[in-house]
Order: C-alpha cells, then sequence, then structure tokens
C-alpha cells in the first residue's frame, strides 16, 4: 500500500491553536477511502513517511494517531521501532515503571488517585528523552488521561507573570533532592528505589552509574 495514501490530517474536539494556528497535537487518521488491512501497513508508512511525520511533530509540538490497527503492546513496540529513533535507556527516571516487550513500558504504576502534573520527562537527568510515544491498551473506565501542554508557551506566560522568579531560575538554575529507598514504593508516582533506578542490586554499581549520569553534580550519599 503506498505510503502516502495511508495519513489524513483530521480535527477532534479540544484541540488548540498556537503561534500561527497550527494545531495542537496535530492528528492522523486512516483516509477514508482507505482500509487498513493490519499492522504492516502503518509500519510502512511510517518508515515510507518518517520525514513529514517528523515535520508535522516539530511543527505541532504532538501527534495523536487514531484508528490505525495498532491494538496490543508487541504491535505498538512495532510502531515505535518503525521510526528509528535511537532508543534511551530507563536509567534515573523517578517513576516506577515495568518493561513490558521491547521499548513498551508502563507509564506509571502508582494508585489511580495519585495526581502526576505536567512535568518535562526525566528532567532531572542531563541525558532525557527528545521524544516520547504514549499508548493506551485498555482504556479505563475513569480518568487515566495523559494531559499534554506546550512547554514554550508555559515559559512565555510565566515570564510575563512571574518574571523576577523567571530571571532567577534562569540566573541560578534548579538543583533537585531525592531521598531513594532500597525498593520501590508502589503508592507513589516517583517512587523508584535506587535498585531498579540504576538498574542494579549492588550499591557499588549504583553509585558508579550515578556519577556517570549526574557529574559534575552532587553526589550520591548513601
Amino acid at each position: 500500500m503506498p505510503a502516502e495514501t495511508l495519513f489524513s490530517e483530521i480535527t477532534i474536539p479540544h484541540q488548540k491553536t498556537h503561534d500561527q494556528n497550527l494545531l495542537f497535537p496535530a492528528v492522523l487518521s486512516p483516509k477514508n477511502y482507505v482500509k487498513v488491512l493490519n499492522r504492516d501497513d502503518v509500519v510502512e508508512a511510517i518508515r515510507a513517511q518518517k520525514p513529514w511525520l517528523e515535520s508535522l511533530l516539530h511543527k505541532s509540538g504532538a501527534v495523536l494517531f487514531r484508528g490505525f490497527p495498532v491494538t496490543t503492546a508487541p504491535e505498538f513496540n512495532d510502531v515505535v521501532e518503525a521510526f528509528g529513533f535511537e532508543e534511551l535507556p530507563y536509567v534515573g527516571g523517578a517513576a516506577p515503571r515495568t518493561n513490558v516487550v521491547g521499548r513498551v513500558f508502563t507509564a506509571n504504576e502508582a494508585p489511580p488517585d495519585q495526581k502526576i502534573p505536567f512535568h518535562h520527562e526525566m528532567a532531572q537527568v542531563p541525558t532525557f528523552p527528545s521524544k516520547l510515544f504514549f499508548y493506551c491498551e485498555v482504556e479505563p473506565g475513569k480518568g487515566g488521561e495523559t494531559p499534554i501542554v506546550l512547554s514554550h508557551i508555559v515559559y512565555q506566560r510565566m515570564k510575563i507573570k512571574y518574571p523576577e522568579f523567571v530571571e532567577r531560575l534562569e540566573e541560578h538554575g534548579l538543583i533537585y533532592t531525592r531521598v531513594l529507598g532500597e525498593d520501590d514504593d508502589p503508592s507513589s508516582p516517583i517512587g523508584r528505589g535506587w535498585k531498579s533506578t540504576f538498574l542494579t542490586k549492588d550499591k557499588s554499581v549504583a553509585e558508579e552509574r550515578f556519577v556517570e549520569l549526574f557529574h559534575p553534580f552532587p553526589g550520591f550519599y548513601s
């Protein structure tokens, strides 16, 4: 199936406009006259149209794929792999997660009553992901949304409303202090223990990986 016949930009409720009337997020669905046969069609189209998809992502800030035949975690992993982006190991992150398959992890395993505010993924480590993929396999009966926001617009509004605070952040930066238990705390959305944070049960190895990640920042205290 020719890739250029597959993707169609559509609109959905609650999209926002930003900058030069760009829609956030951009939303793609199969074109009406195209019968998408299987996951292979989607993978083929992504590989063929990657430059255009990346350009759309760069302009809009986020792309939502709606109505494609991707129904399992392995199929989602195939879609992620089709983009060909370099994988960033989940080392140093704060959220307790389980590797489902390939590059696919659970998003967060804290109880559903725990609120997770807007944040930059792994902002506390020097090397953070440039792109994120989200996928819902089973829609929850209540809650479970993943709200997204454009950071540069938040920054612009903060600079107008709190100029002195933003100036201090830009001048001095920000230091995070975290206390990590030995094991994960399933009651907290940022409850990852040092064993899973640094992917080791050996404290000396954890300290070495901390230094690799955070040097020359303040140290690892045990």
